[in-house]
């Protein structure tokens, strides 16, 4: 599985032959790309509908979209994306075949207005767990895993469901604070994830969301966890293996 990291929450993870694209924002300083020189992705992976991550959803009308109904609704109004996972989305438990990839979505706990706007609220926000393996009760040590938390504070649910039993490998937590976690909680996020590597994201894009890095990987330290963090350049790629 190979992860890159577009900036702010901007994944690209390439299971198999499959191409995700997470949150699609280029609007941020980590990136040096424009949405065109990115390879329309298979699946679009939206967490949730402010700007800063649906921002350039538009430019890729050809993937189908994986993102909670509403969302999904939204997205087809607004920017003429006319593929949804199932004919109408997903929801908040669920998991879906996407290609090679698995893709089980969990709730974050952060609002969801259409565009940051107080209109209109489209749904839940979530997080995705994608595996080259159905999820099941019975461990397998061959399968990988990768967490993408979304915009969120720190929820009992890591500790409890998504650690022990999606086991992830691998987590991108927000950073940033003011909006979502800090470095504090988010160490503690990946402490409870008992994951072997974390990515921080969604920090520096604006003022309010300012860190320095090295915050929050003496945080992880802290906690005691056992996983490698990695402070990935803009548009650096990282191979899970």
């Amino acid at each position: 599985m190979e992860l890159t990291w577009h900036g702010h929450s901007c994944w690209h993870v390439q299971v198999g032959d499959t191409s995700l694209l997470i949150d699609p924002f280029f609007g941020n300083p980590h990136t040096s790309l424009d949405p065109s020189d990115v390879d329309d992705p298979d699946y679009l992976l939206l967490t949730h509908a402010h700007e800063d991550h649906i921002a350039h959803a538009g430019e890729f009308p050809d993937a189908t979209v994986v993102a909670v109904p509403e969302l999904c609704g939204f997205v087809e109004d607004e920017m003429s994306l006319e593929n949804a996972v199932g004919g109408m989305g997903m929801n908040l438990g669920g998991t879906v075949e996407c290609g090679d990839a698995f893709v089980t979505m969990h709730r974050a706990d952060h609002t969801n207005g259409a565009m940051t706007g107080y209109e209109y609220d489209v749904g839940m926000p979530a997080g995705f767990i994608i595996s080259d393996t159905k999820p099941t009760q019975e461990s397998d040590p061959d399968s990988t895993t990768f967490y993408h938390a979304g915009d969120t504070g720190l929820m009992s649910e890591m500790k409890d469901v998504i650690g022990p039993y999606l086991e992830p490998d691998a987590a991108a937590v927000p950073v940033g604070d003011h909006f979502t976690m800090g470095p504090t909680q988010a160490a503690i996020a990946v402490d409870w994830l008992d994951v072997d590597h974390a990515f921080p994201m969604h920090y520096d894009t604006f003022p309010p969301i300012e860190i320095d890095t090295d915050d929050f990987v003496r945080e992880v330290k802290a906690t005691g966890s056992n996983a490698e963090v990695h402070v990935l350049a803009g548009d650096e790629s990282f191979t899970l293996e």
